[in-house]
């Protein structure tokens, strides 16, 4: 008898692995996606690292409106930082990026509803776009522009954080303070990331949710 052995080698999904292009330059949408704390940001570093390495044009933008980390720099959790234009308008991007080979976006969910156009304008420029934001926000309810650039993306990469009440993975931002407003800026202090299961287990103001 002849026993064959079959060995699995685990693929991480959190790996983008650039496309490999030849030829004609053709543009494409990547979204990183996910809750608070998946390291979406730090993804987006690193691919816009490796495009420039590559000497590659790359351009960065973010909101003006998010000076958390820092007024100019776009900065992940783990304090890895690349340096970044704040803007007001996602039309900006398009007058900024004409000699741009990859444009990376932080935070898109905080843009204006003609991000997507603009991202998609990029694209058939021939413009690799990455960009990165929250999907969903503190209410679990699809955020800004996200889902629209969702639906646009040639390429989709989720990311998780860990459920800081059971230790699964979560994909969810829980607010633990009292307001209700869907943009209010902070961090640990203010939030963390949860499993679906213990995301349910009490509302935004932290009344316990009563099951049927």
């Amino acid at each position: 008898m002849t026993l064959k052995l079959t060995i699995i080698i685990p693929i991480s999904v959190n790996m983008f692995i650039e496309p490999n292009i030849s030829g004609e330059r053709r543009g494409s949408i990547e979204v990183i996606c996910g809750s608070m704390f998946s390291g979406k940001t730090e993804e987006l570093i690193r691919r816009l690292k490796r495009a420039r390495i590559a000497n590659l044009r790359v351009e960065i933008f973010k909101p003006k409106l998010d000076m958390r980390y820092d007024a100019h720099s776009i900065v992940s959790h783990d304090e890895n930082a690349i340096l970044s234009t704040p803007i007001d308008s996602s039309q900006t991007i398009l007058l900024l990026s004409t000699a741009m080979d990859v444009v990376g976006i932080d935070e898109a969910q905080f843009f204006d509803d003609q991000l997507p156009d603009v991202c998609e304008q990029l694209a058939f420029r021939g413009t690799r776009v990455i960009v990165a934001g929250l999907d969903m926000d503190y209410t679990g309810k699809p955020f800004g522009q996200m889902p629209n650039l969702l639906a646009k993306a040639d390429f989709i990469t989720k990311l998780h954080a860990i459920c800081m009440r059971c230790g699964h993975i979560a994909n969810y931002s829980y607010r633990k303070t009292g307001h209700d407003a869907q943009v209010v800026l902070g961090e640990k202090e203010m939030y963390e990331p949860r499993c679906r299961q213990c995301y349910r287990m009490e509302q935004p103001t932290n009344q316990p949710i009563i099951c049927p």
